[in-house]
């Protein structure tokens, strides 16, 4: 049985990482030096800074980088840990929200001028579960992926709806999208209601360039949301990093820590 894994071309966040390793391997970069700054390796491979953040995180997951809050990335090995086998395999997540710009974008756009009543009700409701400070944050999650296929549905589009649902669903089946927006949750970053009023707004408007740029602001936030993620992460480390060499240099001084 041929491999058909061979026939399918390298995702680019994939080769950018593959070739950073490869430096990394060949000594350009020993431990414990920086790489380059994302817009000096963005330039270099000609790319953009997100395909460079995600390509980090792919060498962060493998134990070959650390991200450092305010200091950038430094090499901490130079050979991957064991991962996942099925990690070349995933779909970044800036990769899915630049997709979903373009397809929901367009989506919304048309939906404007198809969507029925009953539909903007259910917005409506769906919205309304977004913005309940008491529910569950599952239970918004889900209210805002329902609102997006909702208004895919809206299109009367079959092929649009597919393709919706299936960037949507890359979020929790990809473990390199499912640990950004892990991130993203931990930190308390919520589904952006406002943006969403703006969506609802459009098409109950009847506005579908109104609509459209709504959609392409309101994924454009999660992009940013997502860079916030990352730097919130490593932000974290490095304190937590500084608390235990604090503790340690007490305890050889001999001096009392305040209780916390």
């Amino acid at each position: 049985m041929t491999d058909r894994s061979k026939d399918v071309p390298e995702r680019l966040y994939m080769h950018v990482a593959r070739r950073l390793q490869q430096s990394i391997r060949l000594g350009h970069y020993p431990v414990n030096s920086r790489l380059p700054s994302e817009r000096e390796i963005a330039d270099a491979y000609g790319v953009s800074r997100p395909t460079v953040r995600e390509a980090t995180i792919v060498l962060e997951l493998r134990g070959v980088v650390e991200m450092r809050h305010r200091a950038g990335v430094y090499v901490i090995a130079t050979e991957p840990e064991e991962v996942e086998s099925n990690l070349a395999d995933n779909v970044g997540p800036f990769e899915v929200t630049e997709a979903r710009r373009l397809f929901e974008g367009e989506a919304a756009a048309l939906a404007a001028a198809t969507i029925e009543q009953t539909e903007l009700t259910e917005l409506e409701d769906l919205l309304s579960q977004m913005a309940e400070g008491e529910l569950d944050q599952s239970i918004r999650e889900r209210a805002d992926r329902d609102f997006h296929l909702t208004l895919a549905r809206a299109t009367r589009n079959e092929a649009i709806v597919s393709v919706v649902q299936t960037l949507w669903d890359k979020r929790y089946s990809s473990p390199l999208c499912a640990y950004l927006f892990s991130l993203a949750k931990q930190i308390g970053i919520q589904p952006p209601v406002e943006d969403h009023r703006r969506i609802l707004a459009a098409l109950r408007a009847r506005d579908p360039e109104g609509a459209r740029e709504a959609m392409r602001a309101h994924l454009t936030r999660v992009t940013e949301s997502l860079y916030r993620a990352t730097e919130h992460d490593a932000r974290e480390r490095t304190r937590l990093k500084m608390d235990e060499r604090r503790h340690v240099f007490a305890r050889r001084a001999g001096v009392s820590e305040p209780a916390e």
